[in-house]
C-alpha cells in the first residue's frame, strides 16, 4: 500500500467562477502520478454567499450546485455535475476523496421567527443573563427553491441554541435561544475557551434536538450516495459536542462500504485538549496537529535562533502519532486569515520533509505550496495587501520521495539545535533514505548506516548537493546539507 499523502485542494482565496471542480478533473492523473493518495475538497454545498462562498457559511447541505439559491445555481467551485465528474476522475486514478463537513452552524436563513432569548457575555458564555425577552431572529430555513427534494426537513429556532444578531430590538452579541433543549445552557463536551465555546457564529446548531442529529446522519448517508467519497474532514469540532461526533462517525462507518478516513479540525495549540477530544470520541477520528504547525511558523520566523532538536516536542504527533494529521499550512493559517500563522517559504521544504518522510503522522500538502497562489485582501489594520504564495520547488520531489524512499525503521539524530537528521532503513522491497536539514549554517553529520551499506554511493535526491557520498567499510558516511536547506540522500543507482 502507498504511504497516505493528502492534498488540500483549495485555499481561502481560490478564484470564483466554477473553476475548482474542472481543475480537479484535469489534475487527477498528475496527482496520482506524483504520489498524492487522497484529495481533500472544500465544502461542496451552497453557502449563504452563493457562488462567492468558500463554503463555511453553510446554508443548504443538500444543494451541491443543483438549485438556483443564494444568487446562483453553481457553488464557487462548480455545479453538481462538475463535482461528480471531478470525484469520478480522482477515483478512476485511485485517489481518495475527502469531503469537508460544516455542521456547527447555518447561515442565510429564509425567514425570521419570534424567539425568546437571553443575553450572554461574549467573553464568558457561562454568564447568561437570567432575563428572557422576545426578539426576531433569522432561524427558519425552508429552502423554497429546493422545495423538499432530497429532504423535507425544515430548520427552525428549536434546532438552534444561539444567534449573534436579533431584530426588534436590533442588537448584535451572543444570544442564547430559549427552547425545549436549551434549558441547561450551552452544549457540553465543547472547548472551554470563553467559558463555553459552543457558540461560534450564525445560527448555532443544537445537537440536543434528536430530530437534528438524525437529519445530519441522514445527510451523511445521502452525501455518500451522491458523491462516492472515501472520507470526511470535520470542521470546527471544538464548537460541537464530542458525543455527537462519536455517534455520527459510528453511523458513517456502519453504512460505509469500506472504512472512511476521518480527520477533524480541533484548532488548539494545547496538546492536552487534543488528546482529551480523542479520548472523548474514543479515538474514532484523527486530528490536525495544530501545535506542530505553529512550531513550523515560529521556526520559519526565528531562523537559526530556533532549536530544531525540539521541533516535535509537545506536538500531537509526538504524543499520539496514530491520531495525528500533520500540516505545514491550511486555508485558516494562510496570510490575512483568522488563524494567520504562515510558514516562510525558505522553511517550507524543511517542514514538508519533516512530515512527508518520517514514519509518524499522515501528512497534508497545501494547494498553494504545490501550485502557487496570488491574492489581495484587507488586513486587520484596514490596509489592502497583495499576497504571493510561491510554488515550493522541492515539494513535488518530496511527495515522490515519500512513496519511493520513506520506508522502513526510522532512526533520529535530533542532537543539535541547528542541524538534525533522520534515516529510514528501507525494507526488502523498498529503499530507504537519509534526511538532513539545517536552519543555520551548512550542516553535516557522520552517520552509521550499517555494514550492509559499506562502499555504497549516495546522492541527494533533491539535487541540492551535487557530489555523491560514499560510505566507508563500516557503512559510515558524512551527509551534508546547505545552509537553511534540506537534502534527501538515497542510494545511487
Amino acid at each position: 500500500m502507498p504511504n497516505l499523502t493528502l492534498l488540500q485542494f483549495f485555499h481561502w482565496y481560490y478564484p470564483d467562477g466554477s473553476k475548482l471542480w474542472p481543475e480537479a478533473s484535469e489534475r487527477a492523473e498528475k496527482l496520482a502520478e506524483i504520489g498524492i493518495t487522497d484529495v481533500w475538497l472544500p465544502p461542496a454545498y451552497k453557502g449563504e454567499s452563493g457562488g462567492y462562498s468558500v463554503g463555511y457559511d453553510s446554508y443548504d447541505l443538500f444543494d451541491l450546485g443543483e438549485f438556483d439559491q443564494k444568487g446562483s445555481r453553481a457553488t464557487k467551485y462548480g455545479d453538481k455535475e462538475q463535482l461528480k465528474a471531478a470525484v469520478e476522475a480522482l477515483r478512476a486514478k485511485e485517489v481518495g476523496v475527502i469531503m469537508d463537513v460544516v455542521l456547527n452552524h447555518k447561515m442565510g436563513a429564509d425567514e425570521k421567527e419570534l424567539v425568546q432569548v437571553n443575553r450572554t457575555n461574549p467573553d464568558n458564555r457561562d454568564e447568561i443573563d437570567p432575563e428572557v425577552f422576545q426578539a426576531e431572529a433569522w432561524t427558519k430555513f425552508t429552502f423554497p427553491v429546493r422545495a423538499g427534494q432530497y429532504s423535507k426537513f425544515i430548520w427552525d429556532y428549536k434546532c438552534f441554541s444561539g444567534v449573534d444578531y436579533i431584530e426588534n430590538p436590533d442588537e448584535s452579541g451572543v444570544f442564547k435561544i430559549v427552547n425545549d433543549y436549551t434549558g441547561e445552557g450551552w452544549n457540553d463536551q465543547v472547548d472551554d475557551e470563553l467559558g463555553n465555546f459552543d457558540y461560534l457564529m450564525g445560527a448555532n446548531i443544537d445537537f440536543r434536538n434528536h430530530a437534528v442529529t438524525e437529519e445530519l446522519k441522514y445527510w451523511a448517508r445521502w452525501m455518500m450516495q451522491q458523491v462516492p467519497c472515501t472520507g470526511f474532514r470535520l470542521d470546527a469540532v471544538k464548537h460541537i459536542p464530542a458525543w455527537f461526533y462519536k455517534e455520527w462517525i459510528d453511523h458513517v462507518q456502519e453504512v460505509a462500504e469500506k472504512p472512511m478516513f476521518i480527520v477533524a479540525e480541533y484548532w488548539s495549540h494545547e496538546v492536552d485538549k487534543l488528546q482529551q477530544y480523542i479520548h472523548q470520541v474514543e479515538g474514532k477520528t484523527m486530528l490536525f496537529d495544530a501545535p506542530l504547525q505553529m512550531k513550523f511558523h515560529n521556526a520559519s520566523r526565528e531562523g537559526a535562533a530556533y532549536d530544531l532538536s525540539q521541533i516535535f516536542s509537545d506536538t500531537l504527533v509526538e504524543h499520539d502519532q496514530w491520531h495525528a494529521v500533520t500540516i505545514v499550512a491550511n486555508h485558516d493559517t494562510q496570510p490575512l486569515q483568522s488563524l494567520e500563522a504562515p510558514v516562510e517559504p525558505w522553511f517550507k521544504p524543511l517542514a514538508y520533509a519533516l512530515i512527508l518522510l518520517r514514519e509518524q503522522g499522515v501528512p497534508v500538502v497545501f494547494y498553494p505550496d504545490l501550485f502557487g497562489a496570488s491574492y489581495e485582501d484587507e488586513g486587520g489594520d484596514g490596509e489592502t495587501y497583495r499576497i504571493e504564495m510561491p510554488v515550493i520547488p522541492e515539494l513535488e520531489a518530496l511527495i515522490r520521495a515519500r512513496q519511493l524512499y520513506a520506508h522502513g525503521v526510522q532512526t533520529e539524530w535530533f542532537d543539535h539545535p541547528n542541524c538534525v537528521a533522520f534515516s529510514r532503513s528501507g525494507t526488502e522491497e523498498r529503499p530507504g533514505c537519509v534526511v538532513i536539514l539545517s536552519n543555520g549554517e551548512p550542516g553535516e553529520k557522520t552517520l552509521p548506516m550499517g555494514e550492509a551499506m559499506a562502499g555504497k554511493s549516495w546522492r541527494d535526491y533533491l539535487g541540492h548537493q551535487t557530489d555523491n557520498v560514499t560510505a566507508d567499510e563500516q557503512g559510515q558516511a558524512v551527509f551534508r546539507c546547505n545552509a537553511g536547506s534540506v537534502s534527501v540522500w538515497v542510494v545511487a543507482d
